[in-house]
């Protein structure tokens, strides 16, 4: 019988509604027919040319040579068995993922005034958006979602688990964070309840706000950090074990931490951090030792927080263990949004002169930035989410005036820009910003441009780690190699960038540009995956059209 969306389905089979599209499985991944790809039961390979252009200047003459270079991709075909351990897993992110995933698993439709609902992964890049892979007979562009390009990991696939300080049971926990409809909760609670309670984890007072202390009743104890690195160790490799899984992506979504001093001697090479960890020095954060527990047990590890979990010491130490990392702090809502007009504006010819904003940041999250060592963290990630858009054009324009928590800057043509990040705690998961875009259009001319948003926090970062967990999969399966070497295939660079599009302040390999251009990240992206099964990136100079 089916459900009438009062009772807990038991399976996928009991649904009221037929599955979300944004959910539904579709075996079938895009094929591709050419000189250039090649199919066989394990791999797909490709050839890529990635183009480019060198550029001299001299007398001001501008002098550009073009040049291909000739890669090949391969990218294992079967999706192992994943497994996703979240740090932080009884927070608002934790519990509304793992209810997600499980609501979407057991299709539980649920009760709200607006009517009958039922789960989907709306939010989600790969699942609810699309790319264009060509034109059919008729001319029409053809779209398939992003994750059918390459095999990826369905998300009702993912096995949950991981780490939180507080030992509330994770059923519990999601009940405290307010994010989800009462009648979703309740029928959802049996699933996520059988999750078990989150293992002990970490808790160093100084690293985050005092008022998190009433939470750390779940720790690991002692304070050694050597014996903290074994222990959170051991517990990936009995989570992997226990579930017979191929790949486990841990990822930190606990509260924000303090930046950590980068110390020479202790935290500025892989065996100084090493030998800092085995000293329980104290500077190394929790983050940066879940980290390095990853990366030893060659298990990709992703920050979503904003503090400067890769210490040198550990980026060099996923370099030598050829490890998966990726980071940092989630693009929600406010960012992404300010580096989108921020492109419009410069891309239109128009000169930004100041952005100003002001945040609300409700739910546990906002109460721990409102101390000040952690929202400096924040602080930090948040003040260049424009300066390449803004670079682009630097033989045009200066940067705009940027700031943070209430500090005056800008004193000369805007005095009044400031960026103000406050906790109010009567708006529960719900974040409300408002932006001011001061800009310069023409002939002196100014233009203020305002915008008051208001979001579900928690609901909007929810997809984010789940495609930040996918794509990482992904990446773990994809080798390189240049024709012509005498070399085998070999895995991508520790630091995926490639991740960029999610998020806020994105890690890259040292020394080179950070790219914060939402459009160019997606193109990136889009592009990457499109080579890996030997198709061009996108063109959307349409030629044809344009042609008699």
């Amino acid at each position: 019988m089916a459900s009438s969306g009062y009772n807990t389905p038991d399976s996928q089979l009991e649904g009221i509604l037929p599955i979300h599209p944004t959910a539904v499985r579709r075996p079938h991944y895009v094929n591709v027919q050419s000189d250039n790809t090649l199919y066989d039961d394990e791999y797909i390979t490709s050839k890529f040319y990635n183009r480019g252009a060198s550029v001299s200047i001299a007398d001001g003459q501008f002098t550009v040579v073009p040049k291909a270079e000739e890669y090949q991709f391969r990218t294992k075909r079967t999706v192992g068995k994943t497994g996703l351990m979240m740090i932080g897993i009884g927070g608002n992110n934790g519990t509304t993922l793992c209810a997600t995933i499980l609501a979407n698993r057991h299709n539980i439709t649920w009760h709200t005034k607006e009517g009958l609902q039922q789960p989907n992964y709306i939010g989600s890049l790969l699942r609810a958006s699309t790319v264009s892979i060509g034109t059919d007979a008729n001319g029409k562009e053809v779209h398939v979602p992003i994750s059918d390009i390459l095999p990826m990991v369905h998300p009702n696939d993912l096995v949950l688990g991981g780490w939180d300080i507080s030992s509330v049971s994770l059923e519990k926990a999601m009940e405290r964070a307010q994010v989800l409809d009462y009648d979703l909760q309740r029928q959802v609670a049996p699933h996520v309840a059988l999750l078990g309670k989150p293992l002990p984890s970490i808790y160093y007072p100084d690293f985050i706000a005092a008022n998190q202390e009433a939470r750390a009743d779940n720790l690991i104890p002692g304070s050694d950090k050597q014996a903290h690195l074994d222990h959170i160790r051991a517990d990936i490799r009995k989570f992997k074990q226990d579930n017979d899984l191929d790949r486990v992506v841990v990822f930190w979504t606990a509260n924000t931490e303090r930046y950590s001093d980068i110390i020479p001697g202790v935290n500025d090479t892989a065996d100084n951090l090493l030998n800092a960890i085995k000293n329980s020095h104290e500077e190394v954060s929790p983050s940066t030792l879940f980290a390095v527990a990853a990366i030893l047990e060659n298990q990709p590890f992703v920050n979503g927080a904003p503090q400067n979990t890769f210490v040198p010491g550990a980026i060099e130490l996923a370099e030598r263990h050829k490890s998966f990392i990726g980071g940092d702090d989630l693009k929600s809502g406010q960012t992404k949004l300010k580096s989108v007009l921020a492109e419009f504006l410069v891309n239109a010819g128009i000169k930004p002169l100041s952005i100003a904003s002001y945040n609300h940041l409700g739910n546990n999250d906002g109460r721990n930035l409102s101390a000040e060592r952690q929202f400096k963290s924040k602080e930090i990630s948040k003040s260049s989410v424009v300066d390449d858009m803004v670079n682009a054009n630097r033989l045009l324009f200066k940067a705009p005036e940027v700031g943070d928590k209430g500090v005056p800057v800008g004193k000369g043509e805007h005095p009044d820009h400031i960026v103000v990040i406050k906790y109010v705690p009567a708006v529960g998961d719900s974040k409300r910003a408002i932006d001011e875009y001061y800009s310069e259009i023409f002939c002196g001319g100014r233009s203020t441009i305002n915008i008051f948003n208001e979001c579900e926090d928690s609901l909007l970062a929810t997809p984010l780690i789940l495609d930040l967990t996918i794509l990482t999969e992904l990446l773990t399966r994809v080798e390189y190699r240049k024709p012509g070497q005498e070399q085998d295939f070999a895995p991508l660079y520790s630091v995926l960038s490639l991740l960029s599009y999610m998020l806020k302040a994105p890690l890259v390999k040292p020394g080179t540009d950070v790219v914060n251009s939402l459009n160019r990240q997606r193109n990136a992206l889009e592009s990457f995956l499109k080579a890996c099964v030997g198709l061009e990136s996108n063109s959307d100079l349409l030629l044809e059209t344009r042609l008699w």
